[in-house]
This record gives C-alpha cells, sequence and structure tokens, in this order.
C-alpha cells in the first residue's frame, strides 16, 4: 500500500485513535531516541482486533499475492494470524493458518508447528520487522515443512535503517528481509503514511509532533521499504 492510499490513511488514524502509536520521548530496541512508537499489543479486545484484522485482509487481497494459508509467528504473530483466518472466511477466502512454539512439544502431537498442514503457499503474518529474526525462523520452518512463503504481510514499515547484530545497515529491516531470504514484504501502512496523516492533523495536539517525526525520517529514514504490490 502507498503511504496515500485510503487503506494506509484510515490504518494509522485508527492506529493513533486507539493509543497503538503513541506520541512523547521513547528508545527503540536499537537505543534510538523516537517521538513515536507503535506497539500493536494495545490492539487489545474485540472489537480493535477485529477492525485490525480488516485492515489486514485488505492490504493482502489488495497486493494481488496468491496463497493458500497463514503462518503466525510467535507470540505476536499468532493472534494477528487467527484474526485474519476469521476475517478471510468471513469475506468468503476460508484458508488455514498454523503457528510455531517457541520451543518444540515433546508428547501429544509433538514438534514444533501448530494448525493447519503447512502446504502450499504462505503468508506470514506479523506486526512489525525489526531484526527479522522471527521472520527468519518462520521462513526456515516453512521451507522445512515443504511450503513455500510468498510474502511477510505487516501492519506497520517504520522505513528506518536496521540494526542488527549491532550494526546499521543502510537498508531497512523490511528490506533486508526481502534481499535476504527473496520474500515480498506487504505493510499496511508506513511511516510516510503517519507523517501525512500528521501533516493534514487539524488537532494541535496531533500537528505538534510533525516536526519531531520528520526529523526522525530525515535522520535514520530510508525509502520506501515495503514491497509496493498491486493487483
Amino acid at each position: 500500500m502507498t503511504d496515500s492510499s485510503p487503506n494506509a490513511q484510515d490504518f494509522v488514524r485508527f492506529a493513533v485513535d486507539s493509543g497503538v502509536i503513541r506520541f512523547g520521548a521513547f528508545v527503540t530496541k536499537a537505543g534510538r531516541d523516537t517521538p513515536y512508537f507503535f506497539n500493536a499489543g494495545l490492539f487489545n479486545d474485540g472489537a480493535k482486533l477485529g477492525r485490525l484484522a480488516g485492515f489486514y485482509a485488505d492490504a493482502l487481497l489488495a497486493s494481488g499475492i496468491a496463497f493458500d494459508m497463514l503462518f503466525g509467528p510467535a507470540y505476536k504473530g499468532i493472534g494477528l494470524a487467527a484474526a485474519l483466518a476469521v476475517e478471510l472466511a468471513r469475506r468468503g477466502r476460508n484458508v488455514g493458518f498454523a503457528y510455531n512454539r517457541k520451543e518444540a512439544k515433546d508428547h501429544g502431537e509433538g514438534g514444533s508447528l501448530v494448525g493447519a498442514p503447512m502446504a502450499g503457499r504462505v503468508v506470514i503474518v506479523d506486526d512489525v520487522i525489526s531484526a527479522g529474526t522471527a521472520i527468519g525462523e518462520s521462513v526456515r520452518l516453512i521451507r522445512q515443512a515443504g511450503a513455500e512463503p510468498v510474502a511477510v504481510l505487516i501492519a506497520l514499515d517504520r522505513q528506518e535503517k536496521a540494526a542488527i547484530a549491532g550494526q546499521t545497515l543502510e537498508q531497512s529491516a523490511v528490506q533486508h528481509v526481502q534481499a535476504l531470504h527473496g520474500v515480498p514484504v506487504v505493510s499496511i501502512a508506513n511511516l510516510d503514511a503517519l507523517l501525512a496523516m500528521l501533516a493534514r492533523a487539524q488537532d494541535p495536539q496531533l500537528a505538534q509532533w510533525l516536526p519531531q517525526v520528520r526529523a526522525y525520517r530525515a535522520r535514520y529514514g530510508v525509502g520506501s521499504s515495503a514491497a509496493d504490490v498491486r493487483p
């Protein structure tokens, strides 16, 4: 999705209104001082999760990517993939979903995978990509099971230089994942969409953050990260 697409703009507004995107003084996992923070764990009730699933479904279906099932990396991806599967079924597209355990189970059905049998073309569903570790593990598990990862679907592309293994890359985490695994990443929205929303904000409490978020983008940003995939 582009930063100006209705789905991206509606999602950013929804995330801000839900308190999932917050403004203030925060520190990222990479140790950067940031004026905004995205916490998908705050999509924490049925109404919010249901609406979030709609945004994921819109982005995935608009991408035109052919897929057979969904995979949610532990932990946040589990609920996201389940919610998206429910929303797709509601729209007449019933697909299976699976997820992984952090540690393999040695009793019952055993193994590290739970849910639908891994087969065909798989979309990995997560919230954001930081270092790409969870995505790399997901790609490995999917291919090991004989299926093929065809896309990664995330909520927000931060569009900033990745910090991986103590080194700052010129690529974003999203670009790094795409190059490393050969799998496109589709995002509902990105940092540019957030900037566009702030630039149009009528509420001075929101508009005041535009210069700081813009400065953060100028210091740490990269170009468009997620695959601009259109139907």
